[in-house]
């Protein structure tokens, strides 16, 4: 039986008296923002645990030019905070999930096998996708059934990564901790001279809480007396893991190392910095054009970024922090680099990485505008596009296959917004064309009161998706638009 929206405000214990009496709200229009949920474990020391690294998966079987690939969603109990038991949902039990390696134009196809006791979607986050396997938040895959995902990946090489997509719910099992990485390669890319094997590190960073004894703190994962209340606007967990593994240390030699940064977090954005410069080769949708030497990276829930690290600007014995400039406390640092050793390292970073289309809004066939926002502005409770809560059988827009549309993004709080199906490129923030070649998104952050235009092409499917805000609670608040491309 799809959940109802009675259900999922009554998933976070918000009833129209909680939504009213939310503390922590914004300056603009009154509306909640992401609250910081205690826990009750005294926090990790940080550095003292090693950074791991998920498991590649393998496939069960190849034939046909297709790889097949088996994930079993199941509970298990393993060790996050050091000392303590936590019961996670994981993907083969396992949290991150293991990582998929594929190959751009290679069909894979991954059988999902429910063991859990509630039902999940599977949504490959970036993958160009038929709609029957991109993970409709309606195309459950109940308990103890299976559901197989055929990804044709006719995509460019680029970072990915897996987690669950059911209605009303992704918050909470996102949270447990069905989500794991999918990366991309193809010709183009591994022609290149960047770091590769050991120095080509994927990570999957996000905030977690925890009761005393280990467990997972959610507003419905608890009985705790008033934790239900005051987080409609976001869940911040106030311990960050990497990999699972809360503030972990990674052992580097002096040379490059390339790393793939995923925000996987239900509502905190990250703005991450070695203290040092990085060089950014990637975005959501894979190489840039050129290479971008920076100093922080900001990423918001759902948004990725490929960057590469010189540690032979270090010395032997030296710790080099990622910190989180966007946080405060111990959410201010993210993991550590330690480097102990001398090795050969013929990795460069070239002038030129990839070519990257340019789409041309002048050929746009349409402008849509969607506008998020709080329900309190239309004198109700979630949160909503153009005024109204996620309907399934409603499409808000119905491009045409093959033509360009510009999209209008508008705000009231953050939102970081997540597009199915077609990656695209941003043309303006509140009027101002953003600097630089274009370069391919499937998630953009709008900060408060904002304006993001977009244009995107709808490519090779037909078929119903979604346009969503990728805050899972604001998400699972009904903050999502079913689209049809005709």
């Amino acid at each position: 039986m799809t959940p109802t929206r009675r259900d999922a405000l009554r998933l976070l214990g918000l009833g129209a008296v909680a939504v009213a009496a939310v503390p922590g709200c914004s300056l603009v229009a009154g509306t909640p923002q992401p609250q910081l949920l205690a826990g009750a474990a005294p926090l990790p020391k940080p550095y003292a645990v090693p950074l791991p690294v998920p498991e590649i998966a393998k496939p069960v079987r190849s034939a046909g030019g297709a790889d097949f690939y088996e994930l079993a969603e199941r509970a298990a109990e393993v060790e996050l905070v050091p000392g303590l038991r936590t019961q996670i949902w994981g993907y083969g039990g396992q949290f991150p999930g293991p990582t998929i390696q594929a190959r751009s134009g290679r069909r894979t196809v991954v059988k999902l096998i429910n063991q859990l006791g509630q039902p999940t979607v599977l949504h490959l986050h970036g993958g160009h996708t038929p709609p029957e396997s991109d993970g409709f938040p309606t195309d459950l895959v109940a308990p103890g059934a299976s559901r197989e995902y055929v990804f044709p990946l006719e995509q460019r090489a680029a970072t990915l990564w897996y987690h669950d997509h059911r209605m009303d719910f992704t918050g909470p099992q996102v949270w447990r901790g069905l989500a794991g990485m999918f990366l991309v390669r193809d010709a183009e890319e591994e022609a290149l001279p960047l770091p590769a094997g050991e120095r080509d590190v994927p990570l999957l960073i996000c905030d977690r809480s925890f009761a005393a004894d280990g467990a997972l703190l959610y507003p419905a994962l608890s009985d705790r007396p008033g934790v239900q209340e005051g987080y409609m606007g976001g869940v911040l967990g106030d311990v960050i893991l990497v990999n699972g593994a809360p503030w972990p240390e990674l052992r580097v030699a002096r040379a490059r190392y390339r790393l793939r940064l995923c925000n996987g977090s239900n509502a905190r954005a990250y703005e991450l910095t070695t203290g040092g410069p990085m060089v950014q080769i990637g975005s959501d949708g894979g190489l840039l054009s050129a290479p971008r030497r920076v100093r922080q990276i900001r990423l918001s829930p759902g948004e990725r970024a490929d960057v590469v690290v010189d540690f032979s600007a270090y010395k032997l014995g030296q710790y080099v922090e990622l910190r989180n400039l966007a946080g405060e406390g111990a959410q201010a640092r993210v993991m550590r680099f330690a480097v102990d050793r001398d090795e050969p390292d013929d990795s460069t970073v070239p002038a030129r990485l990839s070519t990257v289309e340019a789409l041309d809004p002048g050929k746009a066939t349409v402008t849509r505008d969607f506008e998020f926002s709080s329900g309190s502005m239309h004198g109700g409770t979630g949160w909503l596009i153009n005024g109204r809560p996620f309907d399934p059988k409603r499409m808000e827009a119905r491009p045409k296959l093959g033509d360009i549309e510009v999209w209008r993004l508008t705000s009231d709080v953050a939102h970081p917004v997540h597009l199915h199906l077609d990656h695209f490129q941003v043309l303006s923030v509140n009027g101002e064309r953003p600097a630089g070649p274009p370069e391919w998104k499937d998630t953009v952050e709008l900060r408060d009161a904002q304006t993001v235009e977009i244009v995107t092409r709808f490519t090779d499917y037909r078929g119903r998706y979604v346009l969503h805000c990728h805050n899972l609670e604001h998400e699972d608040m009904a903050m999502m638009a079913g689209f049809e491309v005709v």
